[in-house]
């Protein structure tokens, strides 16, 4: 049996709401977080894969194990490293 209820405000929401223009900042904020990692893991997986993976047989080797995990520590560094200095040169130029 179907519900009475009327749902015409979660079907239809106020968008000069603060509160719903605050949750769909949230919203676009998480999904923007999460689409910046899904790019960088596509990256490094694929330069380190380009990079330490020659032809893949069955199995890696353990070079090509330690090359892979190598690479995806020095990109994740280098990284951090570069947002560090913007930000600092953020905050310097404010």
């Amino acid at each position: 049996r179907r519900s009475s209820r009327n749902t015409s405000s979660t079907m239809n929401p106020n968008f000069d709401d603060p509160a719903t223009q605050a949750e769909m900042a949230s919203f676009i904020e998480q999904e923007t977080q999460r689409s910046v990692i899904q790019a960088v893991v596509s990256k490094i997986t694929e330069t380190c894969w380009d990079k330490c993976v020659g032809d893949p047989d069955k199995e890696l080797s353990s070079s090509e194990r330690n090359c892979l995990q190598n690479c995806t520590e020095r990109y994740l560094d280098a990284s951090i490293f570069i947002q560090n200095r913007v930000m600092q040169k953020q905050k310097a130029s404010k």
